[in-house]
């Protein structure tokens, strides 16, 4: 029988994170030969990143303002929030995103060539069960080369990517011996997504899973589709996926905010209810090592970086908005002060800690969160609608996301929707340029109707609603992207005021793909480019 052996981190990985150290000329001595299907199992339970892209794409987001500058923070921080090309370690660096992604497609390359060759010893017989591994290790490839294309290239259209740099597809194990790699395009690497999208889907399963929502199920496969037909931007496909996921009764797929108001009395219980695997609304699950329990939870850490309450009640959860009145939501945000901050949050993600050493209390930071939720599907669904002009249907989801999250809302029509927004004005419309409200100019790529019509209202109360949805998980820093939306930072003044004008995101600034890390372009990967 031909050995296959998995190596803990693809030659990939291990070369473009280390440029001049020769990690190939020896092979690793954690070696074992997948011989059977319950070791592809095992090996597909690290086909899943174990570091995360929230912290960095959360904090690059809107979302945060800069408060007193004598408040302590580290420079791998100052460095995300400032846009800046990150060279500092974190466990959310660019450098352990990239290196986890490609570890997580490494694994999965590995059990799709050991699925191959069981079939092969099998005499070309396929059982349902190894057509189902196939089907998840596909599917996951997919999903981290996602991760890479969406944080360090920029985000898919039609126009330009077939030109825009993308990330290399690893579609089998490394077996050369310092191979080159090239980046090929955005649009490439969207192709050979749908192509392992499309060939897995079929047969994707949980029959085997001890616990589905740590795996990709078929709800989280169809969820995962969803998104990534509305990133692609074809609408169609966005909606049929996002059908398949939701059934016939999306009501009750999604979160029970009535139930996790009344049972949260704490921001660790809150945490703990928000990431149960038992919620239907809950996918995929995945884990982490991460400070995000922590910088985006009820502590002091991190917060010279935060949600203040300036943001809060002018953009996002705190601010009445066409459905309802801020203080009608089942679970608001919760505001906390101090001397010389603030921060207003959901108590959402948790923190949580591995102990390494119980008696010396040392250990790793780590959380749980919902990579893919039913909430947010069902909002992919609405703006893939709203963007077909098929106002009714988006009305329809859009009015379920506002009876599950209020206690007394009101019923959305394009009439109160468009009529709210154009009695606002636009974000930064002041002389200094850095006054907030409900909505920001729109610029996407594809073709969206004029500012004040009906579309471009729907569109602006659905991004609202993702917003607040997905707050903070990373997610509203990719409808930056999408969208073409010009953001800026600001220095907030003692009272939590504007105060300093200090940078703006174009909506054509090359800083919207994050630059890749600095020892994967010393190995000789071609860099993002930057303004002189």
């Amino acid at each position: 029988m031909k050995k296959i052996y998995l190596i803990a981190f693809s030659a990939l990985a291990m070369m473009l994170t280390a440029s001049c150290d020769k990690f190939l000329d020896v092979m690793p001595d954690n070696r074992a030969e997948i011989d059977s299907e319950q070791k592809i199992q095992s090996l597909l339970s690290s086909a899943y990143p174990d570091h995360d892209y929230i912290m960095v794409t959360e904090l690059m987001s809107d979302n945060y303002d800069k408060f007193n500058n004598t408040y302590v923070s580290s420079q791998f921080f100052e460095q995300v929030w400032h846009w800046e090309d990150i060279t500092e370690s974190n466990n959310e660096s660019p450098e352990n995103i990239w290196s986890a992604c490609y570890g997580a497609i490494s694994s999965a390359n590995h059990a799709l060539e050991a699925i191959e060759q069981l079939v092969e010893n099998n005499g070309g017989e396929w059982t349902a069960s190894l057509r189902q591994e196939k089907a998840e290790a596909l599917i996951c490839r997919a999903y981290a080369h996602f991760i890479l294309v969406n944080v360090f290239s920029l985000n898919y259209n039609k126009t330009t990517s077939s030109k825009d740099l993308g990330i290399t597809y690893m579609e089998a194990p490394e077996t050369t011996l310092a191979p080159q790699y090239t980046r090929g395009t955005v649009a490439e690497v969207y192709e050979k997504i749908e192509k392992d999208l499309q060939e897995g889907l079929p047969y994707i399963s949980d029959s085997y899973y001890k616990v589905p929502k740590y795996h990709f199920n078929p709800k989280a496969a169809y969820a995962f589709a969803a998104r990534f037909y509305l990133y692609y931007e074809k609408w169609d496909e966005a909606i049929k996926y996002a059908d398949m996921c939701l059934g016939a009764t999306p009501k009750t797929m999604l979160r029970d905010y009535v139930e996790l108001s009344a049972n949260s009395t704490s921001a660790a219980a809150a945490g703990n209810i928000y990431i149960g695997a038992e919620s239907n609304a809950n996918l995929l699950l995945l884990t982490a090592y991460s400070y995000i329990g922590t910088s985006f939870g009820a502590y002091t850490t991190n917060k010279k970086f935060a949600h203040g309450n300036y943001v809060s009640q002018h953009e996002t959860a705190k601010a009445d908005n066409v459905w309802g009145e801020a203080t009608n939501m089942y679970c608001p945000m919760k505001s906390y002060s101090g001397t010389n901050r603030e921060y207003v949050i959901f108590w959402r993600l948790p923190y949580l800690f591995e102990y390494t050493d119980p008696i010396a209390g040392t250990g790793y930071q780590r959380t749980v969160y919902p990579a893919f939720t039913s909430d947010e599907c069902l909002l992919n669904r609405a703006e893939a609608y709203i963007l077909k002009k098929d106002y009714d249907k988006a009305l329809e989801d859009m009015n379920l996301w506002v009876e599950n999250q209020m206690k007394v809302g009101v019923t959305l029509t394009t009439d109160n929707i468009q009529e709210w927004y154009n009695s606002k004005n636009y974000s930064y419309s002041d002389a200094e340029g850095m006054e907030s409200t409900l909505k920001k100019h729109l610029n996407p790529a594809f073709a969206i109707d004029e500012e004040g019509s009906v579309q471009e209202t729907m569109l602006q109360c659905v991004l609202a609603m993702r917003r607040i949805e997905m707050m903070p998980q990373g997610m509203r820093w990719f409808d930056v992207k999408r969208y073409g939306i010009e953001i800026i930072r600001r220095q907030m003044d003692a009272s939590g005021m504007p105060a300093q004008l200090i940078d703006v995101l174009k909506k054509d600034d090359p800083r919207r793909a994050i630059q890749l890390p600095s020892r994967v372009i010393s190995a000789g990967m071609q860099p993002n480019p930057r303004n002189k």
